[in-house]
């Protein structure tokens, strides 16, 4: 990198990074939060991208997609990496909750006030 943050030298194809796998081992979601585990802080797992994801999630909780664009690689690349390392104990992956039929869980007025709040934006 550079002093602008910019990758100099040769570049790796994305798919090398995954060694050519598009499908991760386990669905994540794009919002999921990641979560660096104590086995990862311990320096497991291969490759420098382990490695940079890990330390990125020790410092704070993140989503799959705050990870991918700090490392500048594709949601699907990221989404290989992170599926792989969380099937190592590397990472916790915390799925958002879904709100089913019935389910109040979120309640009606947080939301009410939460969409009168992005009208008024």
């Amino acid at each position: 990198m550079d002093d602008r943050g910019e990758p100099t030298g040769a570049l790796v194809r994305p798919y090398a990074v995954t060694r050519g796998r598009t499908r991760p081992r386990l669905e994540i979601a794009l919002e999921a939060l990641v979560e660096t585990t104590q086995r990862g802080r311990n320096g497991g797992g291969r490759g420098g991208e382990h490695r940079v994801i890990a330390g990125l999630c020790e410092e704070r909780v993140q989503s799959l997609a705050e990870v991918a664009a700090q490392l500048r690689l594709p949601l699907g690349v990221a989404r290989v990496l992170i599926a792989d390392m969380a099937a190592e104990g590397l990472v916790a992956v915390y799925e958002p909750t879904s709100i089913e039929e019935g389910n109040d869980a979120v309640g009606t007025e947080l939301l009410e006030r939460v969409l009168s709040g992005l009208r008024r934006l």
